[in-house]
């Protein structure tokens, strides 16, 4: 009798003193978690302020790639890296008194022209262009051969049609072009609406290399990463003290059936 009495003692107050709630090894991993979560987090977003710029666009002269009022992130860039294909954002005065979003279809020593057929040709080499829609493809606002000078950029929207690009600036001295150093940054994505990353433009690889792609996606897994191990390691105590709650009322449960039997 004395010893069944002392065992079931014991182990109601096992079950009335769980301890503190979850194991040092899970507290520490949980701060761990928390720290390191923070420090992506907020790395992640200072790298993105350092990198990107955000910029709305206010006409659709880049439909249907990017339309009016869509909110973009563009990387400031060196305008010495700019490539043939590239979205990029420009400031000239004899352009406008604002940022200028077009896409750079040839650079300093190319020829550039447009046959009847509407199709864009690069030193002579026809550019498949899958980001125009299906009516600007068609041979609108065909133009002839130019040469760009050297250090500027040739730059068309994507709406040929209804764009003031290049072409409507063929008479100026530089053939319509834009020095290099009037670029501010390369838009790698649409952010509003969520369109995503641009996409390559392949086309261009017959007449030279690409544009690598931004950091960006980087960035975007540091900021949701950090903000999934923040929650996740916050959210420990307060399961390990329900989860140690709960194991406590389960034992003074068995505990007071045994009495009971």
């Amino acid at each position: 009798m004395t010893g069944r009495s002392t065992t079931r003692t014991a182990s109601r107050g096992g079950g009335a003193n769980p301890g503190p709630a979850g194991s040092r090894t899970g507290q520490r991993l949980s701060s761990l978690a928390v720290a390191l979560g923070l420090a992506l987090f907020l790395g992640g977003f200072v790298w993105g302020a350092l990198v990107y710029v955000p910029y709305t666009v206010p006409t659709p002269s880049m439909a249907p790639t990017i339309g009016a009022g869509d909110r973009v992130l563009a990387q400031r860039v060196d305008g010495g890296d700019v490539r043939r294909g590239d979205v990029v954002v420009f400031e000239d005065d004899n352009w406008a008194d604002v940022p200028v979003v077009k896409r750079v279809v040839a650079v300093g020593g190319d020829t550039v022209s447009t046959g009847q057929d509407g199709r864009l040709k690069v030193n002579g080499t026809e550019i498949d262009e899958p980001y125009l829609s299906e009516d600007e493809a068609t041979g609108l606002n065909a133009f002839p051969e130019v040469t760009v000078p050297k250090g500027r950029l040739f730059l068309l929207g994507d709406e040929r049609s209804g764009s003031l690009d290049s072409t409507s600036r063929l008479t100026d001295t530089a053939n319509g072009s834009v020095s290099r150093e009037a670029v501010e940054a390369r838009v790698d994505a649409v952010v509003w609406p969520m369109d995503g990353m641009l996409k390559a433009p392949t086309g261009f690889e017959k007449v030279g290399d690409l544009s690598a792609p931004g950091p960006l996606p980087t960035v975007l897994v540091m900021v949701l990463g950090g903000a999934v191990l923040i929650l996740g390691g916050a959210a420990y105590g307060p399961l390990a003290q329900r989860a140690g709650a709960f194991r406590a009322r389960r034992a003074d449960a068995g505990a007071r059936a045994g009495d009971a039997g």
